[in-house]
């Protein structure tokens, strides 16, 4: 989320289009990330939720309230930040409604690429009177929580899904709807002999977690590291139900960050390679360092990468092998030996 999005998020306030939440009222700030200076008038105790690791740090460090998960009702007001997946969007428009006092103000904010024209226009159809200005590249909306909101926060909240039959995930994840395809490339290429322990670096629900104890059943015990806390919850859910005997340990981690403490036989990933819309191969970089890192000298690393990013020359230089494994038209499996 660009900077602008929180300052056009605080601008109707700035500007005194809308009146600023009063000393011992709570807001609650979902998708919140670190912000300007506040407006003057601006006194209400803003009660902070962002499940990512990165951007939870920032917020943590400057000593404010914040929870990686939404807690309590009863809330004066409410802003969100709106991210580009829609349903987490619409989902968070169903918390504020479901946790902010009726005739409270609920603002959200957004880039245009962000998805805040389509919340806007939900949000009207579902008979609400929003308002809206733009500043910043971006949309702030605004509107008022009625009386009864069960239709709207009906309409708006998104159901647990499941993948194969197997897996649960919710709208907001990373592929919550379905299995990535580089993911289940890699899966095709775990080993069916491994008896050691193995991290699987940005796990997601656990989909490669899942593969690699039903590939290698002697799997000793498999290290789960999410930024993301949702999925990270998903994760120890979808791990418990298929893989019950399995020894596994779950870290709510900011890996471009955070270091890996332990040493492991194996790693396994399938590495973010975007931030925000724009492709950042600093990214996948960033995670190979930390495999390097992570893993005992002789220990292994695969993972799976679109072909196009250039991860080769970061290999080299971090291991003593690489090469790689397979390719198909979009994606490549890629090796590595501490």
């Amino acid at each position: 989320m660009s900077r602008d999005a929180v300052k056009t998020l605080f601008h109707p306030f700035a500007t005194e289009t809308l009146p600023g939440p009063q000393a011992g009222e709570r807001v609650l700030f979902l998708a919140a990330e670190a912000w300007p200076p506040l407006p003057e008038g601006f006194a209400g105790d803003l009660v902070n939720v962002q499940p990512l690791r990165g951007l939870f740090r920032p917020l943590q460090a400057r000593g404010v309230q914040v929870s990686p998960e939404i807690e309590g009702e009863g809330y004066d007001a409410a802003l969100i930040l709106c991210g580009k997946h829609r349903g987490e969007n619409e989902q968070n428009a169903a918390e504020a409604l479901a946790r902010v006092k009726p005739g409270g103000l609920i603002v959200a904010a957004g880039s245009k690429e962000d998805g805040i024209q389509p919340l806007r226009k939900q949000l009207a159809q579902l008979g609400l009177d929003v308002e809206h200005m733009p500043k910043y590249h971006g949309v702030a909306v605004w509107f008022t929580r009625p009386q009864d909101a069960t239709a709207a926060i009906a309409k708006l909240s998104k159901p647990v899904q499941w993948v194969e039959e197997q897996f649960e995930t919710i709208p907001g994840l990373f592929s919550h709807d379905r299995v990535d395809a580089g993911s289940e490339l890699l899966a095709s290429r775990l080993p069916t002999d491994f008896d050691g322990n193995a991290a699987d670096l940005g796990a997601g629900w656990g989909y490669l977690s899942v593969k690699l104890a039903e590939a290698s059943p002697r799997t000793n015990r498999i290290d789960l590291f999410e930024n993301d806390h949702r999925a990270l919850e998903f994760a120890k859910k979808n791990l418990a139900r298929n893989c019950p005997d399995l020894a596994t340990r779950f870290f709510w981690q900011d890996l471009s960050s955070e270091p890996v403490k332990e040493k492991y036989d194996l790693v396994i990933m399938n590495p973010p390679f975007h931030e925000g819309h724009a492709a950042e191969p600093g990214l996948g970089q960033a995670f190979i360092k930390a495999a390097s890192d992570a893993l005992r000298i002789g220990g292994r690393l695969l993972m799976v990468a679109n072909r196009g990013l250039p991860y080769e020359t970061t290999l080299t230089a971090e291991f003593k092998e690489s090469g790689e494994t397979c390719r198909n038209a979009r994606y490549k499996v890629l090796w590595a030996r501490k």
